[in-house]
């Protein structure tokens, strides 16, 4: 399975995404984990402390000898529109962060409606850095993205400071000390189920078209 990570904006958890929806999978199947970002911030991530799977630049995926049962590409923010087209035709499942606010909204919505052009483009919007309780954004931009049709994921990754500290310690949320790091975890957790059980459902379409009437 191909899952890619991808948004028209910066600052939107896409490479906090591609991290943790790596160290998902990689619990199901060895996990190989691409930064085609020029920023290389999951590289970075890597570098300052130990993953559970395998990090490498778009360069050095090609070299790589054993195959891997996934693959999670992190990309540059705001591709370009070929880019964004081969990256929506050569993976399963294209994964668009967003921050419910309203610039990273309108950069979601400039990216759906490129996506719309495309043949074939499998995406799932995945709202992050969801304010905690009492505000109301995440569930206000989640009420208006339903009502529009839009392919959403149910889980969403509320914001907490213990991804940073996972960041900082080159590690996964889960392993870092913070008395909200198995909660942001399973945040992701959660979304990596979906991730699965929709890779699951795809397949068993393509093997009933192989199969046929």
């Amino acid at each position: 399975m191909i899952v890619t990570v991808a948004s028209f904006k910066g600052g939107v958890g896409k490479t906090t995404t591609a991290i943790h929806l790596a160290a998902f999978l990689q619990g199901y199947a060895e996990t190989l984990l691409i930064d085609a970002d020029p920023n290389q911030s999951a590289l970075t991530w890597a570098s300052r402390g130990e993953l559970p799977f395998m990090v490498v630049d778009q360069w050095q995926a090609g070299a790589i000898p054993t195959p891997h049962g996934h693959v999670v590409i992190d990309t540059p923010a705001r591709p370009m529109a070929a880019d964004l087209a081969l990256l929506a035709t050569s993976c399963d499942l294209l994964i668009l962060p967003t921050t419910p606010d309203i610039l990273a909204l309108d950069a979601l919505a400039l990216m759906v409606q490129h996506l719309a052009g495309l043949p074939i483009a499998p995406y799932r919007i995945l709202l992050t850095m969801i304010p905690p309780h009492p505000s109301r954004a995440g569930t206000e931009v989640r009420e208006m993205l339903t009502t529009t049709g839009l392919p959403l994921f149910t889980g969403g990754i509320r914001r907490y400071a213990a991804f940073q500290k996972a960041a900082m310690a080159g590690t996964a949320v889960y392993d870092v000390k913070d008395p909200k790091a198995e909660i942001g975890w399973q945040d992701y957790a959660a979304v990596g189920k979906e991730v699965l059980a929709y890779t699951l459902k795809i397949e068993g379409q393509g093997n009933e078209e192989a199969i046929g009437p």
